[in-house]
């Protein structure tokens, strides 16, 4: 009988090649931690390129994981455990591991054509390189094909269940039961049982061979985290954003229409929309990224709730249209999901690149509201808001996400229907007057919904400058400068229907003050708790709200001495902060596809104290 050590939490990466089912392990293990009660963050990091050689480090694919009994705010800034296919993941995540920290290796993936690939010279498992770790050697492959030596399944087949073995091994390691994985395997392969019975077998083995080797005399627990009373599942940043879609378009009584054409790493938020007809979802594969933003268009003309997603590229061959929908000032999402630029860049690796091009990046002047989600849960609220602000302020807006949110997961606390905010859609109801003035406006600039077939209500649409009220082509000076003013005024307008800026973590005025915005919560919130803990006077503003930005946060601004600004770009928020309220913010930018680490945080804080 093992003894069973307690932690508090724990962080592990998985990683191998591509198709050694990494992600799946990865996402497997998660969602076993998060039914667990377990609180969770994590970092899928997939190949730069899609079909790198095996073997390669080009090829490793890797899902870091941090599970806890407490508050986890970040996948972690280094592993305690590190599991590894093959030479070429040991030598890509090995300066993730602390000193020692775990590492289960897969000694089938050490030959010597796997050390020649990874471009090692010497062999790792014998040049002592590894003695500040704690080393498993386990030949996974032997060990899996031996459980399916009678099930008549060729090599390759057998391969692709090794990620079992390791699964099964780690899930006797940390006290967790196959349930959950055991029920995913029926399900995914109900119409093939001889990969049920394989993959179960599999599964088993590895969970075994934990429990009868003497591998390590103690297993490990970590229990289930004090998170408040409710209904919780585990939540990726794409199911959030398109559940989050869902909820909204049912709050205000509307048809959801989906447009879009595929691209990484959005495309997931049109698989799961498209498992929602129920709720009057329609998605719509179009043949490129400017006919899916055309019949979004149509859809928001016609009455429904138009939703497009892309990332950078696609949000370029969009823009043209996006600025049509500007003029015709129709409620739309535009859902851009962040990665790594400039044109084609980096597809699987996550950045914040877009900020200044969804703010500025269409030809004329035509404003948009641009709001951030800061996590995967954080998804859901923040595009309902950004359906909510479409709809009452008759605009497209801008959603912002990227790939580290995206593909990320963690615990989502299901929320009551009727705490969701009221979504109130202009339509234009009972007599109307004569003439019929479709840009007539209330005190926020607003027009209301003409939907086209009411008779009364036909009126002209299109790109050309509009006439102020009636809509007619204009082509006089004096309204064209009128109208860019209005389009501008009505933007600047939803200052008052969003809330006032609050201190999201630390102290409310000092020395520091960190504003972020996106997926760089978690670890600012993390270095922030620790400085301050550490005596330091710092505090931390994450914006949501971009463009307008909050009515009350220059006030904010001027109790800190000093501003620093982390962003996964070149500087983009800083530029807007210092243009906004003239302040002296410094920029800490980080472009490498990769997270910050809290480390960095903290040292960007400390140096700003120690520079003056």
């Amino acid at each position: 009988m093992k003894i069973v050590e307690e932690k508090n939490e724990v962080t592990i990466v998985f990683a191998g090649d591509s198709g050694d089912g990494i992600q799946l392990t990865g996402t497997q293990f998660t969602t076993t931690n998060a039914l667990f009660g377990n609180d969770i963050s994590t970092f899928p990091d997939y190949p730069a390129e899609i079909r790198a050689p095996q073997g390669t480090v080009a090829g490793v694919s890797g899902f870091q994981l941090k599970f806890g009994s407490n508050e986890v705010y970040t996948p972690g800034d280094i592993c305690d455990v590190l599991v590894a296919m093959n030479a070429a993941a040991l030598k890509v995540n090995l300066p993730r591991l602390r000193k020692n920290g775990t590492i289960i290796l897969n000694t089938d993936g050490f030959n010597a054509k796997d050390i020649k690939l990874a471009k090692y010279e010497n062999n790792p498992l014998e040049d002592k390189s590894l003695d500040d770790y704690r080393t498993i050697q386990i030949d996974v492959s032997k060990l899996t094909k031996a459980a399916l030596v009678d099930s008549g399944m060729g090599k390759k087949e057998i391969d692709r269940s090794r990620n079992m073995f390791v699964l099964g091994f780690l899930y006797y390691m940390y006290s967790r039961k196959l349930e959950n994985t055991e029920k995913f395997i029926k399900e995914k392969f109900a119409k093939k049982p001889e990969l049920i019975d394989a993959n179960l077998k599999v599964l088993n083995a590895g969970y075994n061979y934990a429990d009868t080797s003497e591998i390590f005399t103690s297993r490990y627990n970590v229990k289930a985290a004090e998170l408040p009373k409710g209904e919780y599942r585990s939540i990726m940043g794409n199911q959030a954003t398109a559940i989050g879609l869902v909820a909204a378009s049912q709050k205000a009584g509307l048809d959801l229409f989906y447009g879009t054409y595929p691209i990484t790493p959005a495309s997931d938020i049109l698989h799961e929309l498209a498992k929602h007809k129920n709720f009057g979802v329609k998605t719509f594969q179009a043949e490129d990224e400017i006919a899916a933003i055309c019949s979004v268009i149509g859809a928001a003309f016609g009455g429904k709730l138009g939703v497009t997603a892309s990332s950078g590229p696609g949000i370029a061959l969009k823009g043209e249209a996006i600025g049509l929908g500007v003029m015709l000032e129709l409620p739309m999402v535009i859902c851009n999901v962040q990665r790594g630029g400039p044109s084609t860049g980096l597809p699987t690796k996550t950045e914040q690149s877009d900020l200044l091009q969804a703010i500025y990046g269409r030809n004329g002047e035509a404003p948009m509201p641009v709001i951030a989600a800061s996590s995967p849960s954080d998804c859901f609220e923040t595009v309902y808001e950004a359906v909510r602000i479409a709809i009452e302020h008759m605009t497209p807006v801008f959603f912002l996400s990227d790939g580290y949110i995206a593909n990320g997961s963690e615990p989502w606390k299901f929320p009551n229907p009727d705490s969701l905010k009221e979504i109130k859609a202009p339509f234009i109801n009972g007599e109307v007057e004569k003439p019929f003035l479709p840009y007539r406006r209330d005190q926020n600039f607003v027009r209301r919904w003409a939907i086209p077939g009411v008779e009364g209500l036909e009126h002209r649409i299109g790109g050309l400058e509009k006439q102020d009220e009636t809509g007619d082509v204009s082509y006089d000076p004096e309204n064209h400068e009128k109208m860019v003013k209005i389009r501008q005024a009505k933007v600047d307008a939803v200052v008052n229907s969003i809330p006032l800026q609050e201190i999201n973590n630390g102290l409310p005025e000092g020395e520091v003050l960190v504003i972020g915005w996106g997926s760089t919560f978690g670890v600012i919130k993390t270095a922030v708790k620790k400085a301050v803990e550490e005596g330091v006077k710092v505090g931390h503003i994450h914006l949501r709200y971009l463009n307008p930005l909050p009515k009350n946060l220059g006030e904010l601004i001027q109790k800190f001495d000093h501003v620093i600004v982390p962003e996964m770009n070149n500087g983009q928020l800083v530029k807007i902060l210092r243009d906004k309220y003239l302040v002296d913010a410094k920029g800490i930018n980080k472009i490498k596809g990769i997270p910050f680490s809290t480390q960095e945080i903290i040292d960007a804080i400390e140096d700003s104290i120690i520079k003056v």
